[in-house]
């Protein structure tokens, strides 16, 4: 008997839509909770307050003066640049303030801790839930000079007693002062004259003075703060051992910890958790408050403050606060090097700017520069008008692709990285033993991959530009040997290389200009009526790209590759690169150029 088991996936409540290129801007921004309208047809609100994870919507926005702007649709009304200094937006309007709590516990027992209380502690994208407390740092040596057993109401006159020790004041402890201390001791009773004498000693008894890290450019040195960087700042606004505010509210008469004396560190208790009662806290946190655990000592409840900055929220928070409702949010983009190059539509171009230096401002580290694409590409050279939009003007850059560096200038040659796969799938099926000739190679992608694997290439592009780059890219990749490089129409460089009795038996011809690329087949009749027609001649292998609007764009790929070469009967290879366009592909036909074309009469 055998029993079969069958899980069946019943749907969700609410559907989720999600898009691969664009994301659409919520039409509601304010939500209720669940509960049915008072119509007939029942509708559900969800209140956003119950969404896990920060929002914008959700937090609160910290004190801004009066000449600020105090709301995010005017900041999207700012979108013209007259100046290069002046901001598109207000960067600082979109910082959110929100309350947590968190636990103050030593930094030794930190890890500990974390493992005891995992899956209470905050889980925030990019936001660490154990943040250092600022001015607790101790070190390893001075902590040792601490007493270990210090019972309530002789904590001032212990650390009196240390203070005594470090300043050299007499004491009755009996301990001697560490020989630093003595030598600080010694420095600071020499007079003037004296001091010169010693000026190596002086020097050992100070500390080290660190280096402040400042950035060119920016106005501020980088400070110490609890929990401070660039994305995120956590301050504690209240614990109970602190003279200004009272925390025994919250924690309870029965939960009384005492004062940690050293470096602490903040767990950040998730959000659940930020205004509750002790009694409404899990047991987990409970025991360390109790006094029956092992850290109820050193433990405090404190109230903190986290603040998220404008680099904290990602590129589709920003850019759906900052466009219009109704306006779909650009989400992709393509990196040539460090430029990003755009594709705004025409619903995008009153806010490109701003787009553009969202768009830096997220991707600092990649990108220093942002272009859109004016107008599609009309000439025989393939390059593309391109505006600048954000950061600096250079359009020289580097691309690596598939272990290979690649010099171009993207205003005067062409480049597709979307390409990356496709040129990489020809390469793998090339053997060792081909001659590959590129009709259209542009810089060299595939040209030079595939130097590395086959015998020679021959490579050729009408555009100088992209000669150039093609000649100094071998050099770069030491394979200028087994690439010959040729500056001529793709049509006539099909008849000089075939043709050419220095040139080797070609078995790979790749051509890939998708416009018009099945227009140059006809360069392939009558090919080898110069040579005597023998067997065991191999034919060589086509791969031509192309487009195709059709419902079946197979099938009329295939029909335009027959008209061109005036023959019926060839076998073809289909496959699908990608879509370019909603309803447009882009095609791969590979097939073995048939004799009777090779040898047909050019007439």
């Amino acid at each position: 008997m055998v029993t079969k088991l069958v899980f069946r996936f019943h749907p969700p409540l609410f559907a989720i839509f999600s898009a691969n290129r664009f994301l659409r801007k919520p039409l509601v921004t304010q939500y209720s909770l669940l509960l049915p309208s008072s119509t007939s047809s029942s509708t559900l609100f969800i209140n956003q307050d119950y969404c896990y994870g920060p929002s914008l919507d959700k937090g609160k926005k910290p004190f801004q003066s009066s000449h600020q702007q105090d709301d995010l649709s005017q900041a999207s009304l700012v979108f013209v640049n007259d100046g290069e200094e002046d901001p598109l937006f207000d960067k600082e309007s979109f910082s959110r303030v929100f309350d947590i709590a968190a636990i103050k516990v030593p930094a030794e027992d930190c890890f500990a801790l974390e493992n005891q209380l995992r899956g209470h502690l905050l889980n925030w994208p990019r936001i660490r839930n154990i943040v250092r407390v600022r001015g607790d740092e101790m070190e390893e040596n001075f902590k040792k000079m601490l007493p270990e057993n210090v019972t309530e109401g002789d904590e001032d006159e212990k650390f009196d007693a240390l203070n005594r020790r470090i300043y050299g004041k007499t004491e009755g402890d009996g301990e001697a002062l560490s020989p630093v201390l003595y030598r600080d001791k010694l420095v600071k009773s020499f007079n003037t004259r004296g001091f010169v004498k010693f000026r190596n000693l002086a020097k050992i008894s100070r500390p080290k003075k660190t280096r402040k890290m400042v950035v060119e450019g920016d106005k501020h040195a980088r400070e110490k703060r609890t929990g401070k960087n660039s994305i995120s700042e956590v301050e504690v606004i209240g614990d109970r051992d602190s003279d200004g505010d009272d925390m025994t509210g919250l924690l309870g008469e029965e939960f009384k910890g005492g004062r940690w004396r050293g470096a602490t560190r903040l767990l950040l208790l998730d959000e659940e958790y930020a205004n509750k009662d002790v009694g409404e806290l899990p047991e987990a946190i409970k025991l360390l408050f109790s006094g029956d655990g092992k850290h109820s000592r050193s433990c405090q409840l404190v109230k903190c403050r986290l603040t998220l900055f404008y680099d904290y929220w990602q590129m589709n928070d920003i850019l759906e606060a900052l466009l219009p409702n109704g306006i779909i949010v650009p989400a992709a983009f393509e990196m040539v090097g460090h430029i990003a190059h755009l594709n705004l539509r025409d619903e995008h171009l009153p806010y490109k700017n701003i787009i553009a230096q969202v768009v830096l401002d997220k991707h600092k580290t990649k990108i220093k520069t942002v272009v859109n694409k004016i107008e599609s590409i009309q000439n025989d050279y393939r390059t593309m008008q391109l505006e600048v939009l954000a950061g600096n003007h250079s359009l020289a850059t580097t691309v690596v692709e598939n272990g290979f560096r690649f010099h171009l200038d993207l205003g005067t040659v062409y480049w597709n990285s979307r390409l990356a796969t496709e040129r990489q799938r020809l390469v793998n099926r090339f053997t060792n033993a081909d001659i590959v000739c590129d009709v259209f190679s542009g810089v060299g992608p595939l040209a030079i991959a595939a130097a590395k694997k086959v015998k020679h290439v021959y490579a050729n592009d009408l555009n100088p530009s992209a000669v150039e780059y093609l000649e100094r890219n071998c050099v770069l990749n030491k394979l200028e040997r087994k690439i010959t490089v040729y500056k001529m129409d793709g049509r006539r460089f099909i008849d000089a290389i075939f043709k050419s009795q220095k040139t080797r038996y070609i078995t790979q011809v790749v051509m890939n200009l998708p416009n018009d690329a099945a227009e140059f087949l006809d360069a392939f009749r009558g090919i080898f009526n110069n040579r005597p027609r023998a067997a065991g001649i191999p034919m060589p292998m086509i791969n031509v790209y192309g487009f195709s609007k059709a419902e079946d764009p197979e099938f009329d790929f295939h029909q335009r590759i027959r008209t061109a070469l005036l023959e019926f009967a060839v076998e073809v290879e289909m496959h699908r690169v990608r879509d370019v366009a909603p309803g447009k592909w882009m095609l791969c036909a590979s097939f073995v150029l048939p004799e009777s074309v090779a040898y047909a009469n050019q007439s």
